[in-house]
């Protein structure tokens, strides 16, 4: 998770740990908001146990189905993500062509709450295409702080694009065009703001994190209109923060048909990794979705009732915290999950399957062999085939950022992290800044209320005003 400065929170972790080193203790004022203090956080591990749900093998098909509902039902209500999404309303300011056989659309479309998500749609050029020929569609979610000026969003961008896929990049709320300063890593949406009285303690955190939901399923919405993607042929890859958010996606939206999570899918217990996670974006939806039961297992088991799920992640990844989830808790999930769908049922051929990367930590594998595989296996990109992408060879992205100019944080300039990842593909170009911002600037300052999170607070804000009185 790309964190541009320390939190507040951060740096009292900082000085707690000196306090300690010198034998000095401060009572604990519980956090009104529900927040965990660095101790507890450090200690939280997996959370506590959760008590079974019933087995789908003890319910009726009809009650199964019930309850199938009843759960997507749940999560829509506690994200505050409508029951009809948005009218969509796509725009496309201009076109540019990043590498050979690539085309790249700057475009916009309409997310929740009257706003606005700005967009690079790649696509392989329609020379290298057959007449009608269908393509499939995949959504990049991105990590904390970045956006779809992020390395790994472009490269996955022409990379599956020249393999014969439409991929939608975009702006998390707050970061990108979507952040009052236009930049990316500035962690907008990180600061912490308390409801007003009257209202859940997690609501700002359930409206941001229903934000980023619609976000997501508005970049499905997209693909799905275009007349050459293909509509049984719907991927999302989310990385960290984005992987929290696909997971959650794909338990909800049944438009997509894979999902592949990188550096995520540690959906434990009542007081685990995300409830425990300090950032607005995670620990406030997580708590939310508490009504459910075994969150995590229901998650899984929504997935699994929707389509396959691949889980990538590395062992020394402290960023998720696997050290306290390694592949026993993984299987153990599994088991519950299988519980919930039936071991009969069609969605027990669709259950999460995992890659576990000895001695590494947090980075986004879908770019790698493994990763770009199992994508070529659900949505089977037309313009390459199983035998090229096994002998396809592969750039060192350490090296390809050196030699192209690309940021990446020091804290992932690292051979266990994003640094160390060999890619699929040679010869891919890194994109300057100014060829992947969307909106002309006086454009972007006529419409800046409708795109950043300041427009978005404000609104938000009102509507927690409104939502008192109504109460």
């Amino acid at each position: 998770m790309h964190i541009s400065l320390p939190s507040p929170l951060l740096r009292v972790s900082v000085l707690g740990s000196l306090l300690l080193a010198c034998g000095i203790t401060l009572a604990q004022t519980p956090d009104p908001d529900g927040r965990m203090t660095p101790a507890q956080r450090s200690a939280a591990g997996i959370g506590a146990p959760v008590a079974p749900l019933p087995a789908a093998a003890t319910l009726t098909p009809a009650a199964q189905k019930a309850r199938i509902a009843a759960w997507r039902a749940e999560i829509r209500h506690q994200l505050f993500v409508p029951a009809k999404l948005p009218a969509l309303e796509p725009h496309t300011w201009s076109t540019f062509s990043p590498t050979p056989g690539v085309i790249a659309d700057r475009v916009t479309y309409n997310t929740a709450d009257g706003m606005i998500v700005p967009a690079i749609v790649y696509r392989p050029d329609p020379k290298r295409l057959k007449p009608r020929q269908k393509l499939p569609g995949l959504v990049i979610v991105n990590g904390h702080g970045s956006d779809k000026f992020g390395w790994y969003a472009f490269y996955s961008g022409m990379l599956f694009a020249r393999m014969g896929a439409v991929v939608v990049t975009y702006d998390m709320i707050g970061e990108g065009e979507r952040s009052v300063v236009k930049e990316s890593h500035t962690g907008e949406h990180d600061a912490w703001v308390s409801p007003p009285a009257g209202l859940a303690r997690t609501d700002w955190g359930q409206r941001l994190a229903g934000l980023m939901q619609v976000d997501a399923m508005q970049a499905v919405s997209y693909l799905l209109a275009q007349p050459e993607v293909d509509a049984s042929r719907i991927g999302v890859a989310g990385y960290s923060m984005g992987g929290f958010v696909s997971g959650i996606t794909g338990a909800i939206d049944t438009r997509i048909h894979a999902v592949l999570l990188s550096g995520g899918g540690v959906y434990d217990g009542p007081g685990g990794y995300f409830d425990a996670n300090p950032l607005p974006c995670q620990m406030p939806p997580y708590k939310s979705l508490l009504p459910l039961g075994d969150r995590g297992g229901v998650l899984y088991a929504l997935n699994a009732e929707r389509g396959p799920m691949l889980v990538m992640n590395g062992s020394h990844d402290t960023v998720m915290d696997m050290p306290h989830h390694p592949p026993e808790w993984f299987a153990e999930m599994h088991d519950r999950t299988l519980a919930l769908v039936g071991p009969v049922s069609p969605a027990a051929k669709n259950l999460f399957t995992t890659v576990l990367y000895p001695g590494i930590s947090h980075r986004t594998s879908w770019v790698d062999r493994k990763g770009v595989v199992w994508l070529d296996q659900q949505l089977h990109f037309p313009l390459t085939t199983p035998e090229r992408i096994a002998n396809e060879p592969t750039t060192h992205i350490g090296d390809w950022i050196k030699a192209n100019g690309v940021y990446l944080a020091k804290s992932y300039a690292a051979e266990d992290r994003e640094a160390g990842l060999d890619a699929l593909g040679i010869g891919l170009p890194g994109i300057q800044r100014e060829d992947l911002m969307v909106l002309p600037d006086a454009d972007w300052q006529r419409m800046k209320d409708r795109l950043t999170y300041a427009g978005w607070a404000e609104k938000t804000k009102a509507a927690e005003a409104e939502a008192v009185v109504k109460k």
